[in-house]
């Protein structure tokens, strides 16, 4: 189901912007003609417009106004549509740009436009501070805010209230109009409406918190409630940090992947569906890991072991370091197979699709599981339902947003866990669990604090984890917080220390930027900027037709291609004979391109220049290995 249909709006009244054509086509299938795939290919890299990406939007634009400002169609649509949705990157312009023009089209969108936020805690470190910054702007353009989430910590609304407030405040004064600011609370139980009447009064941040922290409390008590869908037990991984002195990288990563199998039986013993057309018990489970070499990793050992005679496993991996064309089939074959509207004791209608059909018909096997083993790309914006999941956790978050993709489409509660969370994650398993160190981190919230302990025993309640896995240890803010021992208490004190730290002087500082007037300023985007990230690389699989065969190219600055596989270091890989036995889905780049080809009447070479794009972190004197299968990963 796409934005429009979600949200009752056709594409006269939505506009959606998403990062190229090239996606856009792709999620939509519609065929473009020869001279498009020129007219992206040569000299799209040296133009610098207003809006590099691309609208969907199907409306008549006025011609007065701004036409001869804005002289390209997408700028007009991403200013005149009435409802536009957009990641929040294409806003952040309008207070993160530091020079050149980029601020134009979302500063003029924010002036008529009210803001909504949507997974606002997805975002953390000094990216919290960023987004800060576009609510006080939007308050002081008297434009209404909206932040969305279901782990929204405490310290997280208060601090972007005091931002807005702060905004809303200069707005007032300016127009000479009343201060008041009205507040409203939504979920699925209840609404809660009350306005502060003097924002700008030493009390308003109390009376905020106070009528927050009510909320919060009557939405806890529901959530308690609830029949569990989801219960977690933890995986023992001691045993492997005590052999860390005799045992190599290769056999403590071994152990450590053995754990992961030994879960995933578990699991799918307790959790499955019994195909009746076959009889073969069938499960689609997820494992979550930290990082994409792991990732990759632990798919060819799950791939390559050993498993009980009465099991047929079949895997994928899927990280965001692979070719856009592959992971748009990828996606779109998972959006169609994992979603269970039915009852719990129903059959799912992914029995009935082509792929996974051919794959039980073809198996001896008594039992067979599917196993997407992921990155953190699962646990944002994918609409999917596991019946079961093995966590290496990374933070409490993220082991809240993977849960929410275990039985999302169902509503009966479960007896038996559905969920394993491993003791410890691979960097602490990797480098011993040595004191003092940082494992939580990159992902996680381990980026000053450094934690007492990194055992998950320690660190997570299990007996309640084995009642229930709810939000409430994110949106509930202990009265005191053991943030050195407690893992979700940890990221209460960060966000506090980041977004509700009252006393913070300085650019670099949240309340700084509102109290001191930096916002008149470029140096707080220059000490925290939105996406503080290394620079990318991004390179296109182009299709060779003299030798048939696929090469790793960049474009120059006209937009020709130039071939840069062996300077990058990339090496092109098959895969065995046993793994691909094993492949979930068996993606053909090339044979992909011949259907594209075919589909949009040109050349696959062509087709390979648009849709062929990949990019990543290249790092100096480091070589990569890709495969259609795996994707790109570090060797």
């Amino acid at each position: 189901m796409n934005t429009r249909e979600r949200v009752g709006l056709n594409d006269s009244e939505l506009a959606v912007l998403i990062g190229s054509k090239a996606i856009t086509e792709l999620h939509n299938q519609i065929a473009q003609n020869n001279e498009s795939f020129e007219d992206d290919q040569l000299g799209s890299e040296s133009m610098e417009p207003l809006l590099s990406e691309d609208v969907d939007y199907d409306c008549d634009i006025p011609d007065e106004g701004l036409a001869t400002v804005l002289k390209k169609q997408r700028d007009r649509q991403f200013l005149y549509a009435p409802v536009l949705a957009c990641t929040i990157d294409h806003l952040m312009g309008a207070t993160e740009t530091k020079r050149g023009g980029r601020y134009i089209l979302p500063s003029l969108r924010l002036m008529s436009s009210d803001l909504v936020i949507d997974e606002v805690d997805d975002f953390t470190g000094s990216d919290l501070i960023a987004i800060g910054r576009l609510i006080h702007l939007a308050g002081m353009l008297g434009r209404k805010v909206m932040i969305s989430s279901a782990t929204i910590p405490p310290d997280l609304a208060e601090g972007y209230f005091n931002a807005y407030r702060a905004g809303w405040q200069i707005y007032s004064r300016t127009r000479d109009t009343g201060s008041k600011i009205g507040c409203a609370w939504i979920d699925e139980f209840k609404t809660r409406v009350t306005s502060l009447d003097e924002p700008q009064s030493q009390n308003a941040i109390k009376i905020y918190r106070d009528n927050h922290q009510h909320f919060i409390e009557k939405r806890a008590e529901k959530l308690a409630r609830q029949p569990p869908k989801r219960k977690a037990n933890i995986i023992e991984c001691q045993s492997i940090v005590d052999d860390y002195e005799f045992d190599s990288d290769e056999t403590k990563q071994e152990k450590y992947f053995t754990k992961i199998q030994q879960a995933i039986l578990d699991k799918h013993q307790h959790h499955h569906t019994e195909n009746k057309q076959t009889g073969i018990n069938v499960s689609f489970g997820v494992v979550r890991v930290a990082n994409i070499s792991p990732c990759v990793a632990l798919a060819k050992h799950l791939m390559d072991c050993d498993w009980p005679d009465d099991i047929d496993i079949k895997i994928m991996a899927y990280h965001s370091q692979q070719v856009m064309l592959l992971r748009h089939e990828q996606e779109k074959h998972l959006d169609s197979i994992l979603k269970r509207k039915e009852n719990s004791g129903a059959e799912p209608d992914a029995f009935n699709n082509a792929i996974i059909r051919a794959h039980l018909d073809s198996s001896i096997a008594k039992h067979m599981l599917f196993i997407v083993v992921a990155t953190p790309v699962e646990e944002i914006g994918r609409d999917h339902d596991f019946d079961w999941a093995v966590v290496e956790p990374s933070s409490f978050r993220s082991i809240i947003q993977l849960a929410g993709r275990v039985r999302r489409h169902r509503e009966v509660g479960i007896d038996i866990p559905n969920i394993a969370l491993l003791q410890y994650n691979w960097k602490a398993i990797q480098a011993g669990n040595q004191p003092g160190k940082r494992y939580f981190y990159r992902p996680g919230y381990e980026e000053k604090l450094v934690l007492d302990t990194h055992d998950l025993y320690k660190l997570i309640d299990s007996r309640s984890i084995a009642q229930g896995i709810n939000a409430i240890p994110r949106i509930q803010k202990p009265m005191q917080l053991n943030y050195r021992n407690a893992l979700a208490d940890l990221e209460h004190h960060v966000t506090q220390i980041q977004l509700a730290n009252y006393t913070g002087v300085g650019p670099e500082k949240l309340q700084g930027y509102l109290a001191e007037s930096w916002y008149l300023t470029a140096l707080p985007q220059a000490l925290n900027p939105f996406r503080k990230s290394e620079p990318t690389t991004k390179v296109f699989l182009m299709y060779e037709p003299d030798d048939e065969r696929c090469v790793f190219i960049e474009k120059d600055e006209k937009g020709y291609p130039i071939n840069r596989e062996n300077i990058l270091q990339i090496h092109q890989q098959g895969i065995s004979k046993k793994q691909e036995k094993r492949l979930w889905l068996k993606r053909d780049y090339q044979n992909l391109l011949a259907q594209y080809a075919e589909q949009y009447d040109s050349g696959k070479r062509k087709i390979s220049l648009r849709y062929g794009e990949l990019s990543f972190v290249h790092r100096e004197n480091q070589e990569y290995g890709y495969s259609d299968q795996f994707g790109l990963v570090k060797i």
